[in-house]
């Protein structure tokens, strides 16, 4: 059965763009153009599996259909903003949104991340490559070239948060509030700290991990 996901955008070309896209990909999409009708959608599909939904609609907003949604049901839950400020994205982690996109964004880029939701929610796409690099999700496994590399917890969802954004400048600030939560105190020097730890025990695909000089990190593969 195709798995079910429900986007809501008041702008017809980004549905249409991500419907073309998710339907190549073998899911089922429905589709919203503002946020009641998003609503109305999700309660009348029960099998929805996750939610793509715009900042800014009419009627309800993004920010408006988490929070009754959340109090339901913690269905994954991606959004989608122009805004290029940051005040968005932790607003919307901490009304319990799973990840985030700025627009414009690249469709490829939009599947990998909810493929990404699906296997953390659902345990499905257990195994990701990149280059020399594996990592098998149910297992917490990191392998390179055939050899096991042993990650603490953290280290494991610094590098599962940094390969689901492959290609996309992370800043320090972002990577701190997705992998220690929006409760931790610490600062942004645990960020590089945890990195330098991480790329010394992927010593053989450290250079996987780039340093962005005054923002933050960026995974990507070079061939």
């Amino acid at each position: 059965m195709k798995k079910k996901i429900l986007i809501a955008d008041d702008e017809s070309r980004i549905r249409i763009l991500v419907t073309d896209f998710l339907e190549s990909e073998g899911y089922e999409v429905i589709s919203a153009s503002d946020g009641k009708q998003a609503l109305d959608l999700f309660y009348e599909n029960e099998d929805c599996k996750l939610m793509i939904l715009d900042v800014m609609m009419p009627y309800y907003d993004g920010f408006q259909i988490v929070k009754e949604i959340r109090s339901l049901t913690k269905i994954p839950i991606l959004m989608l903003t122009a805004r290029t400020s940051d005040y968005d994205e932790l607003q919307g982690f901490h009304l319990g949104v799973d990840d985030y996109i700025r627009k414009p964004f690249s469709p490829k880029i939009l599947v990998a991340r909810i493929n990404a939701l699906f296997d953390r929610t659902y345990g499905e796409y257990k195994l990701i490559e990149k280059g020399r690099l594996q990592i098998q999700i149910s297992r917490h496994l990191v392998i390179i070239n055939h050899e096991t590399i042993n990650l603490s917890q953290t280290e494991f969802q610094l590098l599962l948060y940094l390969v689901e954004n492959e290609g996309i400048v992370l800043s320090r600030e972002q990577i701190l509030y997705k992998v220690w939560g929006l409760d931790y105190d610490g600062t942004e020097r645990t960020v590089d700290t945890h990195m330098n730890r991480l790329r010394n025990k992927l010593e053989q695909v450290s250079s996987y991990i780039q340093t962005i000089r005054g923002f933050g990190y960026r995974f990507e593969v070079k061939t």
